[in-house]
């Protein structure tokens, strides 16, 4: 069930500035260079640049292996 007035849901990170945990603005999700997938965006209060990062490591897409080619009988 959705609350009224909210269409979609709004991560939550700790704002290191305001010191108290608040929702997400202008999130966009990321995966950093290790992987992993994480929510970046900004404090609706000061607007200081909040980064969550989330659990699991992001699907990656594996290349398809060639068909194995069968050995030639001597």
């Amino acid at each position: 069930m959705t609350r009224p007035g909210r269409n979609s849901y709004m991560p939550e990170g700790y704002c290191v500035k305001c010191k108290a945990k608040k929702e997400i603005v202008d999130a966009m999700e990321e995966v950093m260079k290790n992987g992993r997938k994480a929510i970046k965006g900004k404090c609706p209060t000061c607007g200081t640049v909040m980064f969550k990062i989330l659990g699991g490591k992001a699907a990656t897409t594996t290349p398809a292996t060639p068909p194995v080619k069968p050995a030639a009988a001597n």
